[in-house]
């Protein structure tokens, strides 16, 4: 017998239908496919109708006694958020450094004193090998936190291990971590974050050692895709090439950290590879836009990066969307350059600094942000035979979704067409 959940008068549905199979682009991110007064019905974990009426007499195996009821009356019901880029398993925190940073030290300093990415992996390795409990709690308590903003499918990678053992360490961690709470997520291989300190002196060694990491990602069935930091003291464009070639070869979809401080053609490179998303794009060039626009290549931004980091070298949302590039929005979350987990902020953010409307937003953080993690048949917006992931919104017009900055106007959470939240 099936259960059902169904949502009734909800002062706007949010569909976002018909984008399942590309993402949206140009004028099309404004179409919300809103419905006044709508209606959803879900049975086990998939959504079976939307629209203003739904008829319970056509419903298969339908037993009043099994059916939740939620009134949104007077609220905004969508899709569940998707925070397609996220940094998710790390131990400690960067909060010192982050004084320091504030107190005017530069970052050189910083670095120097042990700081920075490295710090991060050092601790990381230290709570992998003897308090995997320990981080393992930490990182279901992130997952928690944030469901309660409305984001139920987040995308997480490794890279904060940079060894073999400690890489596949963080995607078998992913793997508990998705038998273990309601969010979903899908891994990524991110041995190429940035050079260990034991191969500092040692590229090509440690080129070989990532190579190996692809090989044991993809056997043991640990990562869907694999991702590279492509910048200055990073990783070079032929590096990246490298690699990614690798990855591709293996099996893995691409995605890459592009264009951030610098622009070496690692966009262009990633729509050669076929990435499936080119995250970051601070830096990008027109010819850049213009071949991800040609190729329909999903751009991801993370504006809470910038912010944190007090930059403000926000990337060209505006000439990228009119190019008809498609883009999507994630938090970024990492103890160094963008520690939040609230997709409402970013949503803040990107109206602010990106200047995009708020419907843009909408389908930014939701079936494009589904696109960029090539989950949009499932996921992204509300229509029959997707996963019943629905978020309501205590505010009575979507417009107030970025307007409230700092605020968390998630009242309720249905993943897997349970109420979670």
């Amino acid at each position: 017998m099936k259960k059902y959940l169904i949502i009734k008068n909800a002062k706007q549905l949010l569909t976002l239908k018909g984008f399942s199979d590309r993402p949206k682009i140009k004028k099309e991110m404004a179409d919300l496919g809103i419905i006044e007064n709508g209606a959803i019905v879900c049975a086990d974990e998939r959504i079976v109708s939307v629209g203003k009426e739904f008829d319970l007499e056509n419903l298969e195996d339908f037993n009043p006694k099994l059916v939740e009821w939620i009134d949104a009356s007077g609220k905004v019901a969508m899709p569940g958020f998707i925070d397609c880029h996220t940094h998710l398993i790390f131990a400690g925190n960067r909060a010192d450094e982050f004084s320091e940073k504030i107190k005017g030290t530069p970052y050189l300093e910083i670095l120097a004193k042990g700081g920075g990415i490295l710090s991060t992996v050092k601790k990381t390795r230290k709570a992998l090998s003897e308090n995997w409990a320990g981080l393992k709690e930490d990182c279901l308590k992130r997952m928690s936190r944030a469901l309660k903003f409305g984001t139920t499918t987040m995308e997480a990678k490794s890279g904060y291990g940079l060894d073999l053992k400690s890489e596949m360490d963080i995607l078998k961690m992913i793997d508990e971590l998705n038998k273990n709470h309601p969010v979903d997520l899908v891994p990524t291989l991110l041995g190429a974050h940035t050079i260990p300190e034991e191969y500092k002196n040692n590229r090509v060694g440690y080129l070989n050692l990532i190579f190996k990491m692809i090989k044991a990602a993809k056997d043991k069935k640990l990562a869907e895709f694999c991702d590279v930091f492509c910048e200055k003291n990073a990783f070079s464009l032929s590096e990246t090439r490298k690699i990614l070639e690798a990855a591709k070869k293996a099996g893995l979809k691409l995605k890459i950290h592009a264009g951030q401080f610098n622009d070496l053609g690692a966009v262009e490179l990633g729509v050669k590879l076929g990435a499936t998303s080119i995250d970051h794009l601070e830096k990008i060039s027109e010819r850049g836009i213009k071949v991800m626009a040609k190729t329909k290549t999903i751009g991801v931004l993370l504006p809470g990066c910038e912010f944190h980091l007090g930059t403000r070298n926000y990337a060209p949302a505006r000439k990228m969307i009119e190019a008809g590039v498609p883009i999507a929005l994630a938090s970024d979350f990492n103890p160094g350059s963008s520690p939040t987990l609230s997709i409402p902020e970013i949503s803040a953010l990107a109206c602010r600094e990106l200047n995009l409307t708020a419907e843009e937003i909408i389908s930014a953080i939701m079936i494009n942000a589904a696109h960029a993690i090539s989950q949009a048949k499932e996921i992204g917006s509300l229509e029959p035979g997707k996963k019943a992931d629905i978020i309501i919104l205590d505010i009575g017009d979507y417009k107030e979704l970025p307007y409230w900055f700092g605020m968390n106007p998630v009242c309720r959470v249905i993943k897997n067409g349970k109420v979670i939240i």
